[in-house]
């Protein structure tokens, strides 16, 4: 199975491209982040002619999650437990909850394309909504790996962190200056592996970005961030044969400014998938 996440940035403005590319690289699953469409917006028919199901979460024209398959998804989820909302000047816990989550099982894997919350600024409100958000998917992570763990599992995204110094070659993005690379941020990602997922593409991609902003010549000038993971249990680790960040789809006509980060993975065969043989 090769499975994928992409912040696509505007699926509306993009399908074609993303399309393309999907079957280009003969992708089974796709997590893709900021549509930014309902699902009555979605550009469904040519994912559809492509052999693709959907799955899809959004509201407007901000933010939004979907999962593309070619096998039946099933189990479809678009919070997770504990999973706070935002609106801005007000607080509590009834706030409504964004289009930043969607979760499936493809082929007996559970999948979640997750759009972290940006944070904005340090001091921000929206800044402690993100360290909210992740601390509720930590515990959700938590539950979920310990009480199935022959389950793959797999948190894809944009997680708008940068964990290591070597994911951030942006200059504009400095520590206690900016979010991606505040402390909190970096140990709410470190915390959210603890609880029983890896970053199952680091180890075979050590380096390599997966955002560069529009402005000033980021792309060219390679000054880019890696905050796009593909997070899996040990079910799902162990799976994983190969691994890449394909960036080259930030070159070209009206790219997003995220990039594609794939895995490959072989989950054997069942009894039950094996033929019948007869004496």
């Amino acid at each position: 199975m090769r499975i994928a996440t992409w912040n696509v940035n505007s699926i509306r403005a993009r399908s074609g491209r993303v399309v393309d590319w999907m079957v280009r690289e003969d992708v089974d699953v796709l997590a893709m982040q900021e549509i930014k469409c309902k699902p009555e917006q979605f550009p469904a028919e040519a994912f559809e002619e492509a052999g693709y199901e959907l799955a899809i979460h959004g509201f407007s024209q901000w933010n939004g999650v979907a999962i593309a398959s070619r096998s039946p998804i099933t189990d479809v989820e678009t919070e997770f437990p504990g999973m706070p909302g935002f609106l801005k000047g007000q607080e509590g816990p009834d706030l409504p909850r964004e289009a930043r989550a969607i979760g499936a099982t493809v082929d007996g894997v559970r999948v979640w394309s997750l759009y972290v919350p940006n944070g904005r600024a340090l001091g921000d409100p929206h800044y402690t909504y993100k360290l909210d958000w992740l601390a509720a998917l930590t515990d959700y992570t938590r539950a979920e790996t310990s009480a199935r763990p022959e389950v793959p599992f797999a948190l894809m995204g944009d997680f708008n962190i940068a964990p290591f110094d070597q994911d951030n070659g942006d200059p504009a993005v400095v520590e206690g200056v900016t979010t991606h690379v505040s402390p909190p941020e970096r140990q709410a990602f470190f915390t959210l592996e603890d609880a029983g997922v890896a970053d199952v593409v680091r180890p075979r991609v050590p380096e390599g970005y997966t955002y560069w902003d529009y402005k000033q010549l980021k792309f060219p000038r390679n000054e880019g961030l890696r905050i796009d993971f593909i997070l899996g249990s040990t079910a799902f680790a162990e799976a994983v044969t190969a691994a890449s960040i394909h960036r080259n789809e930030r070159k070209g006509v009206a790219p997003s400014d995220h990039v594609p980060v794939l895995v490959d993975l072989d989950l054997g065969e069942s009894d039950d998938d094996l033929p019948m043989i007869f004496g």
